[in-house]
């Protein structure tokens, strides 16, 4: 009998500390610090967290990072609405930060982080801030296509000549070919107020092109396995890959990239508040952005100490996108191509 009221007492304090620690209750020098929902690939967040540790060596081994898509965050948060388990989202569309500041579901950072940020990179009521710009734009595989040959701006991609050479990202999977492609029927839309001229010319990329591929590697590898040798994508990315061999040249389209933010943003009531502060302090940090600029080919919107050397040998401007229509036009021009345009050759 006193055996087993020993066994009682040691499960139940096993229950508690489960649950204790399930509810982000637990204490000590290994105990999670901060917890951070991103969109950002490993390979970039990971060297930022390693950072934010090294100058902070409180926070050691106390970072829980979770990386998942960032509608799956935007999902995780609303649905953690009444008990926040995360204190940063990093990395996602002014179209979902802005769903998020609709559902209350984030609060500002601190007034000195903010004002880092110059104001046309803020959201709604400064409650996200534009961490980078997106920058989306032509690529080609300079060991099938001469420079003279490639094209120059997105109307190249519905030439004749380009019929079969292009390989595309599964449109309606992907937030950044969702963007590409709003962004391409809203060039006329913006004038004439009717998507047709978009779904037109939409229809005769779609006559040029040999593939949708899945997945954002399988695209990669495609065009390496010379399958076809032009897509469309973003400058980062696309770096990323060449510093790691990819014959990939980018082509900056003489009309303008189409260039969208991507932001991070405080949980509102997460359960380490001030840490979040803490780590949003680090990474909009003026030497952060540099880093990751310098490191990761990313365009920040932080003002920098210097220009990065990459960015030197692209001749890189935007094209004029009204993307508050785009981003409310988006889910229906999109179905209509999956319903209309896609593979109907």
């Amino acid at each position: 009998m006193k055996a087993t009221k020993s066994f009682v007492a040691l499960s139940l304090v096993a229950v508690l500390a489960w649950a204790g620690s399930a509810c982000g209750l637990t204490s000590g020098p290994t105990a999670t610090a901060l917890t951070i929902y991103t969109a950002r690939p490993s390979s970039i967040s990971q060297p930022v967290i390693d950072a934010f540790e090294a100058a902070n060596p409180e926070y050691k081994g106390r970072v829980r990072l979770l990386t998942l898509g960032a509608g799956e965050v935007l999902e995780r948060v609303r649905a953690e609405t009444h008990r926040p388990q995360a204190d940063i989202w990093w990395g996602g569309t002014p179209q979902q930060f802005g769903e998020a500041v609709q559902a209350g579901v984030l609060s500002p950072a601190r007034d000195d982080v903010i004002a880092r940020v110059p104001e046309q990179f803020r959201g709604s009521d400064n409650l996200w801030l534009g961490e980078m710009r997106t920058v989306n734009l032509i690529f080609y595989n300079h060991a099938m296509v001469e420079p003279g040959q490639a094209p120059k701006d997105w109307d190249d991609l519905i030439a004749p000549a380009q019929k079969g050479k292009l390989l595309i990202r599964d449109v309606a999977a992907s937030g950044t070919m969702r963007s590409i492609y709003g962004a391409l029927i809203g060039r006329s839309y913006t004038r004439t107020g009717d998507p047709q001229p978009g779904y037109d010319f939409l229809r005769a990329l779609d006559r040029n092109t040999e593939a949708y591929v899945p997945h954002p590697n399988d695209l990669y590898l495609r065009v390496q396995r010379q399958e076809a040798p032009i897509s469309v994508w973003n400058l980062q990315d696309i770096l990323v890959q060449r510093a790691k061999g990819a014959p990939f040249t980018p082509v900056a389209p003489t009309s303008g990239a189409l260039m969208q933010l991507d932001g991070v943003g405080k949980i509102r009531s997460g359960p380490h508040g001030g840490n979040a502060d803490a780590f949003l302090e680090f990474l909009l940090r003026p030497s952060t952005q540099q880093m990751l600029a310098d490191r990761a080919f990313q365009l920040p919107t932080v003002p920098l100490p210097r220009d990065p050397a990459w960015l030197a040998g692209i001749d890189l401007h935007e094209m004029s996108v009204d993307w508050a229509t785009v981003n409310r036009e988006e889910d229906k021009w999109i179905d209509y191509w999956v319903q209309n345009i896609k593979n109907h050759r």
